[in-house]
């Protein structure tokens, strides 16, 4: 599913549409699940960046904004990212944030089923609205059963394809289908030694035009596969 991005004349009212799904999705759900709904609008009304559509927020203002502590701050963020509210974009790393953007399509999926309390106009926009369906790649989370418990982690491999750059490629199929069948699917690995990693386009035109414009979305995704990660290069 390609991200959406809220922009535009009627940019606006849909930001408030997708707030009100989040909160009428949590109040028809679990006491756990209620509390992190209200976490998530929260952030996302005091934080998220709209316009490059990503939440970089540090733990510790999260902590602050949600008035309880960072390790519950750490749980909240696992739960929301093992369900695919959240898509994790790039690990906080060597004192940078880490960096987030919400799942569109998962959000929809969730709260369609309470769209119609809150009325019939709201919900023919949200349908309007509505990503067209796509394959199931989440995990189901028991929110009331994960107060106390870490979830899984939301992205398998491919079959047969384990590996950390098979684990970075499905990263980048969720985060950006598009981007990931035109520039990345054909990038093959080479080595990674001492916090580079090197890769091979297919043609000297695509290792540069990825390097040139797609370099930090492709950097930030691998870094939650190579952790020592600071450099990517690109040949043909």
């Amino acid at each position: 599913m390609d991200a959406k991005r809220y922009t535009g004349p009627q940019a606006g009212s849909q930001k408030y549409d997708l707030l009100t799904a989040l909160s009428v999705a949590g109040l028809s759900g679990s006491p756990g699940f209620q509390t992190s709904m209200l976490r998530l609008v929260a952030l996302v009304t005091a934080r998220y960046n709209w316009g490059r559509n990503e939440l970089t927020v540090g733990q510790r203002e999260m902590a602050r904004l949600w008035s309880v502590d960072e390790r519950t701050v750490k749980r909240e963020i696992k739960r929301l990212t093992a369900a695919s509210i959240l898509l994790q974009l790039r690990p906080g790393v060597r004192g940078r944030v880490a960096a987030y953007r919400l799942n569109i399509a998962e959000i929809h999926r969730l709260s369609a089923p309470v769209w119609d309390r809150v009325g019939p106009d709201y919900a023919d926009r949200m349908a309007q609205q509505a990503p067209p369906p796509a394959a199931p790649t989440v995990t189901q989370v028991d929110f009331a059963a994960a107060q106390l418990a870490d979830p899984p982690q939301q992205i398998d491999p491919p079959a047969g394809q384990g590996g950390p750059w098979a684990r970075t490629l499905a990263r980048l199929a969720q985060l950006e289908p598009a981007l990931h069948r035109s520039w990345f699917a054909a990038l093959t690995p080479g080595a990674c030694e001492a916090g580079v990693l090197t890769l091979r386009a297919p043609s000297q035109f695509q290792a540069r035009y990825v390097q040139t414009h797609h370099q930090r979305l492709l950097l930030g995704t691998a870094q939650m596969e190579f952790p020592e990660l600071r450099r990517i290069e690109i040949c043909a």
